[in-house]
């Protein structure tokens, strides 16, 4: 009998039985979208789990990265990570911002802040890291940056969903922060994002900016967009609302098993907890050094996809590998040793909420018993 097939990653799903109600509520409201009643309540369920004062509710997750930006007035160059997502710099592109890329952190793989104070010029006016598999970034050190040279802060958060430290919420750090809520996120709406503000007028005016910039039936007030979320997925989030807790220890308890029986494994290195930190178990990176584990991550890769287990390297290539950021000077590999090494390195293993043990033993055996 053929086994099933593990894949990276499964989404949560709210009950049908649940959802069918709201639907039905919908329909008799004939109210689709345009700042509907579950989008209301969405944001208002929102800023009281995630601890933030504001929330603005966006189609997908790339949307409050793009209108962060313009409701912050970025220009010029903006520092930021290559070790990313490409929506992270396609949103400096789409805004004819020139993304500056710095070299990361090797325990962390977040944006080193020692590297962050060299690539500043005259023309920088903000710095965008991320908040790479959900592992908060120094916010201090790179706050002290910021406040040093006048810049802003917006925070790439799309894996960080739910992640605090020392009981505070990672999305209070910089000007904004922006969230993800795709299907293969911890929280998801299906497709959807958010963006975290700290003031009311900056709320109004992000909401002006995905409407279009309407301030008003007869008003625009800046060249917007159309990036609303609609109420059929704002139902659907509530309902995922009340199970992402249960799912997020869910992932812990994969994430214990996967780290106590591959911390000892020659040649391959895992992510622990920070301290004070309340993890979300986004994903479980795990980095191979051939020489000494006797195979190379390509080899591993494809070793587990042979058996019916999807990994994935993540992130690989560097979104400095594209073809559209490759000719700028700051891209250039020898600029980035540790970004580079990293993504040649990491497989990201199986990680969600319904992964059984025996899902587990199976991924395990395939990494331990090479042979």
């Amino acid at each position: 009998m053929e086994e099933k097939l593990i894949t990276v990653t499964s989404p949560l799903l709210p009950s049908l039985e649940e959802f069918v109600p709201m639907l039905r509520d919908i329909w008799d409201r004939k109210w689709l979208t345009n700042n509907g009643h579950y989008h209301r309540e969405l944001e208002r369920a929102l800023c009281e789990y995630l601890k933030v004062p504001y929330v603005s509710l966006f189609t997908n997750g790339t949307l409050p990265l793009m209108c962060a930006l313009q409701a912050l007035r970025v220009t010029g160059e903006v520092i930021t990570t290559p070790y990313s997502f490409v929506a992270t710099t396609h949103a400096l592109w789409w805004n004819g911002i020139k993304p500056v890329f710095v070299d990361i952190d090797p325990e962390t793989c977040n944006l080193d802040p020692d590297k962050i104070e060299a690539a500043i010029t005259p023309r920088t006016t903000a710095i965008m890291p991320v908040h790479v598999y959900g592992k908060p970034c120094d916010t201090a050190r790179i706050q002290a940056v910021a406040d040093k040279y006048g810049l802003k802060v917006i925070y790439d958060a799309a894996h960080a969903f739910g992640v605090e430290v020392d009981g505070k919420s990672i999305l209070e750090a910089g000007d904004m922060s922006t969230l993800s809520f795709h299907a293969t996120k911890v929280y998801n709406t299906v497709e959807g994002g958010a963006l975290v503000c700290h003031d009311e007028r900056t709320k109004q005016r992000i909401d002006y900016l995905k409407n279009f910039g309407f301030a008003g039936e007869t008003t625009v007030i800046a060249p917007g967009i159309n990036g609303k979320m609609d109420e059929v997925r704002s139902a659907y989030g509530l309902l995922n609302l009340r199970q992402v807790d249960a799912a997020i220890a869910a992932r812990r308890r994969v994430a214990v098993r996967y780290r106590e029986a591959l911390r000892g494994v020659p040649g391959l290195r895992v992510m622990e907890d920070m301290p004070g930190v309340r993890h979300n178990y986004s994903y479980f990176p795990v980095f191979v050094d051939a020489a000494a584990y006797g195979m190379t991550r390509d080899e591993l890769y494809f070793r587990m996809k042979e058996h019916g287990v999807l990994g994935r390297r993540y992130f690989y290539p560097l979104i400095t590998d594209f073809s559209t950021y490759r000719g700028l000077e700051s891209a250039r590999p020898e600029n980035l040793p540790v970004a580079t090494r990293i993504a040649d390195s990491v497989i990201c293993l199986p990680m969600y909420h319904d992964l059984t043990d025996g899902d587990v033993d199976r991924v395990l055996e395939l990494i331990i018993q090479k042979r």
